[in-house]
């Protein structure tokens, strides 16, 4: 009985741990496992990182869908607070530390995403050639089964000027796409292509509703913008690592998309939201849809003013083509987001700003919200220099009094207004670009769409002579060197 027991323990232990496709090295057997594979990619981590474990989640995923890649792609991690010796050698000084191996040797950095579809996309990138030479039906066949777009030239002959295209294309767009020619007679009999390249959908977004293969119209370098521009088809799957690539006006359906665990359920929605697509297309309606799974997004629908997202809940936002927001008020339907769509694109809905109420000035630093921002920084009669911050940052916290003293000095200088926007709580229009707290942007009365990130001293000697030299108009209370003129500004 007791043998018994202890077979079934093993046995579970065995399968628990083969249910990782991430595999574990140590100081004992990094350099010897690293060797065995011709391409690698090692997580350096530490167990009470809380960036290693946010990543563990989406290395698993990653780790699973490699594996299964052509060539395999291996993941592995070594725990820095053990294997010391390694990580030592590797130079390991922050967590978690990527770096990719070929062949056993370091090959560099990995600088790439840090979720699942990201990781994917960036390693088979680098597993091989950029496109691949499918010989057999066989090959074609396996070819098309992996679960993501694939773009395939079918050739009379390996010398044809479309095969130049095509490598020339697939060098620069093999991290997002796979890429493939062939010029197998038995494969041009099969799909009756002949001299032409065609985008393939995976099989998971297949409908009755579209083609699912899309045939290039174009040759030579017009052929990298048609497969950007075509390769989502009318209801593209948008995830975190391909979200930059949807050109706008673009109508994005958040719910539950899971096409690992509920592939039909996914379908279910977005056949019917690609009813809607294919219609307003027939239609030449310039606009473009898209589905997102709804809690890999949460942060993005907190710029459209959705906090509370539901794990069974569905949205729907768009964003036109001058990047302006807009969210669907009413209840969920198909037909409301045609509707939705069509008004977005007829521009007969007024757009969302995220913004905190327009407060009454009463400090020398002006506050600035998103509902005032044009009245007060895009005032074509005044110079502005705006601090973008964050209630929580230390550094702004750190710079407020010396800009509120700024503020107080310069208070009397009529061409010139000292600002300030909480970045967390406002949309920020795109050509100021807040990437960190405290950010500072001058924006000259005569230039508001190019306004020049401030990167001198945060002291307010700093600040003044800054604002002397840039200013449109000379300031009254101190020369362009930034020395005040004798009974101009106040005393510091």
């Amino acid at each position: 009985m007791h043998s018994i027991l202890f077979i079934t323990l093993f046995i579970s232990l065995i399968a628990l741990s083969r249910a990782s496709d991430v595999l574990v090295f140590t100081d004992s057997d990094f350099d010897t496992n690293v060797k065995q594979y011709d391409i690698l990619l090692a997580e350096f981590y530490a167990p009470w990182c809380g960036h290693c474990k946010r990543l563990a989640p989406e290395y698993e995923k990653a780790a699973t869908a490699l594996a299964k890649n052509d060539p395999p792609v291996a993941l592995a991690k070594v725990d820095c607070t053990v294997e010391t010796k390694t990580c030592e050698k590797y130079g390991v000084s922050g967590y978690p530390t990527l770096k990719i191996f070929k062949n056993g040797q370091i090959s560099g950095d990995y600088n790439g995403p840090r979720e699942a579809d990201g990781i994917v996309a960036t390693m088979r990138s680098k597993a091989g050639p950029s496109y691949r030479v499918l010989g057999t039906l066989a090959d074609y066949e396996k070819y098309l089964e992996y679960d993501d777009y694939s773009i395939v030239g079918y050739l009379e002959s390996d010398i044809h000027s479309l095969k130049d295209d095509l490598v020339n294309v697939a060098n620069q767009l093999s991290e997002k796409y796979r890429f493939a020619y062939t010029t197998s007679k038995d494969i041009l009999d099969k799909v009756g292509y002949v001299n032409k390249i065609v985008i393939h959908q995976p099989k998971r977004l297949h409908s009755k509703l579209e083609s699912t293969a899309t045939v290039v119209e174009v040759v030579g370098d017009k052929i990298k913008s048609f497969i950007q521009d075509k390769v989502n088809g009318l209801v593209g799957h948008r995830i975190q690592s391909n979200a930059a690539d949807f050109a706008k006006p673009l109508v994005v359906v958040y719910y539950n998309v899971d096409y690992v665990r509920d592939s039909k359920g996914t379908n279910y929605v977005r056949n019917r939201v690609l009813k809607v697509a294919k219609k307003l297309s027939e239609e030449n309606v310039n606009v473009r849809f898209a589905v997102s799974n709804a809690q890999e997004f949460r942060q993005e629908l907190t710029q459209f003013g959705i906090s509370d997202v539901k794990k069974d809940g569905k949205y729907v936002v768009a964003r036109d083509a001058k990047d302006q927001k807009y969210k669907l008020s009413e209840d969920f339907s198909y037909e409301a987001i045609e509707q939705f769509a069509r008004k977005v694109i007829s521009g007969d809905l007024e757009p969302y700003l995220k913004s905190q109420p327009v407060p009454e000035q009463t400090e020398d630093v002006k506050v600035v919200v998103a509902k005032n921002f044009d009245e007060i920084v895009n005032d074509n009669t005044k110079d502005v220099l705006i601090e973008f911050y964050a209630p929580w940052c230390g550094h702004c916290k750190s710079l407020a009094p010396k800009y509120d003293e700024l503020a107080k000095t310069l208070k009397k200088e009529s061409s010139i207004v000292i600002a300030k926007m909480d970045a967390t709580e406002n949309d920020v229009p795109s050509q100021y670009n807040v990437r960190g707290f405290p950010t500072i942007y001058f924006a000259p009365k005569n230039d508001k769409s190019n306004p020049r990130k401030y990167e001198g001293e945060r002291e307010v000697d700093g600040f003044i002579k800054y604002l002397a030299r840039e200013a449109t108009e000379p300031l009254d209370g101190y020369a362009r060197d930034g020395t005040k003129n004798k009974g101009g500004a106040d005393e510091l």
